[in-house]
């Protein structure tokens, strides 16, 4: 399945799916989708696009080409293509470019929409980060994952890797991941918890548009809602003030025009109309 209404050349492709699930394609297909500091300015503009659509209410990311996105590409930039910002020089210059990088990952969980990551091939790196900074995970057959940091003389908590998978996966295991830097597979990751479900390459975007179509068809408040709840959950340490949030957070939801129409369809047992208001 493609996308329609593609822009071409660009460092991140931009498309729909289908009505409300718009498609970000990382495409640097010959580095297999590398990150260089001119893709993460592109994927943050189709980012920050996506967010202030109202007709885009689910966002997937995926990969051109046979890999998601290989880490950083220590080979630099591409040649034509400009940075979005000269870094100073030493180590000031190289903490610039980390921030950017790691920008992405509070972005994607900052994203009004949910975003699913639609796994073909690696994602090894900077690539594991973009996957756990995501809302839902599908792998293809292909997929492989890796935070190889260690194996390089670096940490192997980078980009929110370190935060992100140990509750994903629990502490154990994402030490054993990060102190090793091995490669899993495509299985291993769904046997623990890394991704939700493995499918053929040629089905990854449908099934993920599966999981899109069910989260389109609730209220946009609500999903926003939802989403900025959960993650807040996993920073608050208790649970009274979770339920707090959470109380403050539906009776907001309640007041709304799509939480008095959602009210209304279900005593006329009609699907609600979604205003987004």
């Amino acid at each position: 399945m493609a996308a329609h209404d593609v822009t071409g050349t660009d460092l991140v492709e931009a498309g729909w799916l289908e009505k409300g699930v718009k498609l970000l394609r990382l495409n640097r297909p010959e580095r297999l989708n590398a990150i260089t500091s001119a893709l993460i300015g592109a994927l943050l503009r189709r980012l920050d696009e996506a967010d202030a659509d109202r007709d885009c209410r689910v966002v997937v990311i995926t990969g051109v080409g046979r890999g998601f996105c290989a880490g950083a590409d220590l080979r630099g930039g591409d040649p034509g293509i400009e940075p979005p910002f000269e870094p100073r020089p030493g180590p000031v210059g190289t903490f610039q470019v980390q921030e950017q990088y790691s920008s992405v990952t509070s972005r994607l969980r900052a994203l009004g929409k949910p975003v699913i990551a639609a796994v073909n091939g690696p994602a090894t790196g900077g690539g594991l980060a973009f996957t756990l900074g995501c809302d839902i995970r599908f792998a293809a057959a292909s997929a492989r994952f890796s935070a190889a940091f260690a194996r390089v003389g670096l940490s192997g908590c980078d980009m929110g890797t370190g935060w992100l998978l140990n509750r994903i996966v629990g502490a154990g295991r994402a030490h054993e991941l990060l102190l090793t830097g091995r490669i899993i597979d495509a299985q291993e990751a769904l046997r623990i918890g890394l991704v939700l479900d493995v499918v053929p390459d040629d089905r990854l975007l449908e099934r993920a548009l599966e999981t899109a179509r069910q989260i389109v068809a609730n209220s946009p408040f609500g999903v926003k809602m939802t989403k900025q709840v959960m993650w807040a959950g996993l920073e608050i340490p208790g649970l009274e003030a979770a339920i707090a949030l959470e109380n403050r957070t539906q009776v907001l939801a309640s007041t709304t025009r799509d939480g008095v129409e959602a009210m209304t369809a279900f005593a006329e047992r009609r699907g609600p109309d979604w205003s987004d208001s």
